[in-house]
């Protein structure tokens, strides 16, 4: 029996719908949920995921202002224009796109953003907040994994996951929540010695590692759930994941997709954390 494929546009709507009803609240008492979304260069992958956030933004019901700036832009004049966000009780949330040009310092733009609008979640107090479990934002690629797996009804609590990847913004966070779920977890990477023979021990095996169909069949275990947050170019330039999709669904109990998986909850989990933001700004 083929595993179940995960649908990640299913999920990610229901997400949508749920942030749209809450941006509907907010601006009945007069408050208009803003993301602000400043690109500094013309790198095409970036614009196109810009333009996916403008357009979720539009769906639900969340004001979107957008900046973009030139790739030769100073440092400073982006800093500048942080702040003056920082400063604009109008704006809710803010999002430099990444990466930035390689003359700009991605940890001090980071570094510059109010943690209470940094809605991607990457400045040190938002992961700090995030690290214990306290009230902030949640990564938006890590919690659209665990809202894939929950809401896919998979329980977390007891199994044994391994995450492949151990980035800062993605494979560390996905751990991370997988734990507090308590999962029993294992982070693996490019020196994990036996990876097959670790990952043939997940009930749930998430990978974040950027390598084109490296998780193979033999790699999962009899009805594991199998999510796969790589998004990759195979030889012909088509969009693909990690997870060797169809070998894995004659193993695997789930498997999520790529394209239709994790790429879509990434904006769906945004979308979620503008209207927190929102709300935490104004008491609620």
């Amino acid at each position: 029996m083929k595993a179940h494929r995960i649908d990640g546009k299913a999920i990610s709507d229901q997400i949508k719908a749920e942030a749209a009803w809450e941006a509907q609240k907010l601006q009945r008492q007069g408050i208009v949920p803003c993301l602000a979304v400043i690109l500094v260069g013309e790198d095409p992958a970036s614009k196109v995921y810009v333009n996916n956030k403008k357009k979720a933004c539009e769906a639900v019901g969340i004001l979107s202002r957008s900046y973009v700036l030139p790739a030769d832009t100073e440092e400073k004049e982006l800093l500048d224009l942080v702040a003056q966000l920082n400063a604009d009780e109008g704006v809710h949330g803010i999002l430099v796109q990444l990466p930035l040009p390689p003359h700009m310092d991605e940890n001090q733009v980071i570094l510059a953003i109010d943690p209470k609008k940094d809605v991607d979640c990457f400045h040190p107090w938002n992961v700090g907040l995030a690290q214990m479990g306290q009230q902030g934002f949640v990564p938006c690629t890590p919690a659209g994994v665990m809202e894939l797996i929950t809401r896919s009804g998979y329980a977390v609590e007891g199994k044994r996951c391994v995450v492949i990847g151990r980035s800062h913004n993605v494979g560390k966070p996905i751990a991370m929540l997988l734990l507090q779920a308590n999962g029993t977890v294992t982070i693996c990477h490019s020196k994990t010695r036996d990876l097959a023979e670790i990952c043939c021990q997940a009930d749930i095996l998430v990978s974040a590692a950027g390598r084109v169909h490296m998780v193979t069949a033999d790699m999962v275990k009899p009805g594991a759930v199998v999510i796969d947050v790589g998004i990759n170019r195979d030889e012909n330039g088509k969009l693909c994941g990690d997870v060797d999709f169809d070998a894995v669904c004659e193993v695997a109990g789930a498997v999520s997709p790529v394209p239709g998986g994790v790429g879509l909850m990434t904006v769906a989990m945004l979308m979620k954390n503008c209207i927190t933001a929102a709300k935490l700004q104004n008491g609620q």
